[in-house]
């Protein structure tokens, strides 16, 4: 029987996760350590949100073809892997031998495309962002395009996160050499200047008509939709640069991220317009007001990104109560977890 993978609606979820706590993986990322790296604690900590990713995609997204699970090698004692839809991802299993080990989530990123069986259309997640309503393909992807937001934002120069602030240049350096901004924003008009999106993205792009280049590009830390061959295209384009960021084995200030896929797409005009803050909620963790935990257990959002926070938080109790909110929403325990442990 032919394997439904070669339907051109079938949609894959990719997420990815480390043990940051894993004594043997910490000791082998410290040997590799530069004073150059960016190695905060919230790159690699643990909220224990991942089984309420997978109750979130077996509740709200019943139809994923196929989930790959991609790890360096470590598994969650509770997860259930002889599940038919779960494909374990080593990162041997993709990766080019050469660039391995690793421990900078960007050449992970970077080599998606190659996950064995990985459906042409697929939604990369990190481990932070999580499903907390109903969705459907179309949120993703429509007549075969990426449902997407066209924002642009310039870079800011941070000094508390200057490694981001170069990353998010070198994305922006890279689109450059193939886009003219103003040719693009008048080509596709309709895309930049779509009716219903945020007021404040809508007035950046429109004051970006004063710059002749382009400053930067607002990108959704939500779920990706991502498509293979748009990975094959920049890899052919741009071997040298994802040859050289795939190396690095940890994060570093001369890195692309895999926001560059979707922003190609967007530049394109190979996407479908769409307001994404009516979808997504992003978590600013420092607020301790209750609100975040609102917003979870109110469900008026699709999805949200618990992302770790750079301000100074009370990490265990911040935890404690996003888990909690979790739990009242997502309390059954999924066919992806052990039904015994």
């Amino acid at each position: 029987m032919k394997d439904n993978q070669t339907k051109p609606e079938a949609i894959d979820f990719v997420i990815t996760w480390v043990d940051g706590s894993d004594p043997a993986w910490l000791e082998r990322k410290r040997s590799y350590m530069a004073d150059s790296a960016d190695d905060r604690p919230q790159r690699y900590r643990d909220w224990g949100l991942l089984p309420y990713w997978f109750r979130g995609v077996e509740k709200y997204a019943p139809w994923v073809r196929k989930i790959h699970f991609v790890t360096c090698g470590h598994l969650p004692a509770w997860l259930d892997t002889s599940n038919p839809r779960l494909n374990v991802v080593n990162h041997a299993d993709f990766i080019p031998e050469k660039y391995l080990p690793t421990f900078n989530s960007n050449p992970i990123e970077l080599n998606l495309f190659r996950i064995k069986d990985l459906s042409e259309r697929f939604v990369y997640f990190n481990d932070d962002t999580m499903m907390i309503g109903p969705v459907k393909p179309t949120d993703f992807f429509k007549d075969g395009k990426p449902v997407d937001m066209l924002a642009l934002q310039p870079v800011v120069a941070n000094p508390e996160n200057p490694t981001m602030s170069h990353i998010l240049l070198n994305d922006s350096m890279v689109i450059c050499k193939y886009f003219d901004k103003r040719a693009q924003m008048k080509k596709n008009f309709g895309k930049f200047f779509k009716p219903g999106y945020p007021a404040m993205y809508f007035i950046y792009n429109l004051l970006e008509f004063a710059f002749p280049l382009y400053t930067g590009f607002y990108t959704v830390h939500g779920p990706s939709p991502m498509m293979k061959s748009t990975y094959e295209e920049l890899w052919e384009k741009e071997a040298a640069l994802f040859d050289e960021v795939s190396s690095h084995k940890l994060r570093c200030d001369g890195d692309v991220t895999q926001y560059i896929f979707r922003e190609w797409e967007k530049q394109k005009g190979n996407f479908v317009p769409r307001n994404l803050h009516r979808v997504f909620r992003y978590l600013d963790l420092s607020d301790t007001s209750g609100k975040n935990e609102k917003i979870i257990t109110g469900r008026k959002y699709k999805s949200v990104c618990v992302n770790d926070t750079d301000k100074q938080i009370d990490f265990e109790k911040t935890k404690k109560s996003i888990l909690t909110a979790f739990d009242s929403i997502l309390p059954e325990r999924s066919s992806f977890e052990k039904q015994s442990h």
